[in-house]
């Protein structure tokens, strides 16, 4: 696939973790990275192994000239739906980015009003440099947002299947109940609904 041609200013790639777990938000990242310090190894966030991924991404937030995360709550994602929860998302994360853009840059093929001059670059995440570094930032703080749930539920094994509809996380979930940090508006949660009373946490 050709890319656009890069913009003269501030490029942000965007990306997005968790629209398909059925628990926790959906988290963005925008991300500026400094050409004259390049990051050797950036590529898709789900094509790395969580060592290599925890690396970049600690390098990321060291040499970036500008980062920022950001996230839709499951009230919003109910709300909104999930698609527009996650453009709001990654609205929040460009809002927070304390640099001018000249153009940001987006994974997949769905844009939003961000404010500045927009792409949508399909597999962007695995093309694009500031898209890989976006991807590695919002997969990594989901992942650990679910650890930490893993914490609060130990039963339903957050940790392990960071909240996506395993047989084993659906069974847990039909055992144990569903807690409230769940997406309501998600069928299998539903149903599940239907038969458990939420969790007070």
């Amino acid at each position: 696939m050709s890319l656009p041609q890069r913009p003269n200013g501030f490029l942000a790639g965007i990306d997005e973790a968790g629209r398909g777990p059925l628990c926790g938000p959906v988290v963005a990242a925008a991300v500026v990275l400094d050409p004259a310090h390049p990051i050797a190894g950036l590529a898709d966030s789900k094509k790395l192994s969580v060592k290599r991924r925890s690396a970049l991404a600690i390098q990321i937030r060291e040499t970036a000239l500008a980062w920022a995360v950001a996230e839709a709550s499951p009230a919003e994602i109910d709300e909104l739906n999930i698609l527009a929860a996650s453009l709001l998302a990654m609205r929040r994360a460009v809002a927070q980015l304390p640099c001018s853009l000249a153009e940001v840059w987006v994974d997949g093929n769905r844009l939003c009003d961000f404010g500045v001059p927009a792409r949508a670059i399909v597999s962007g995440d695995a093309l694009v440099p500031e898209i890989s570094a976006a991807s590695i930032l919002a997969k990594t703080e989901r992942d650990a947002q679910m650890i930490a749930l893993d914490a609060l539920y130990p039963c339903l094994g957050l940790a392990k299947h960071k909240g996506y509809p395993t047989q084993a996380h659906l069974a847990a979930l039909r055992c144990h109940g569903v807690p409230g940090v769940y997406r309501r508006s998600y069928a299998p949660v539903r149903a599940l609904l239907a038969q458990h009373e939420l969790f007070d946490r």
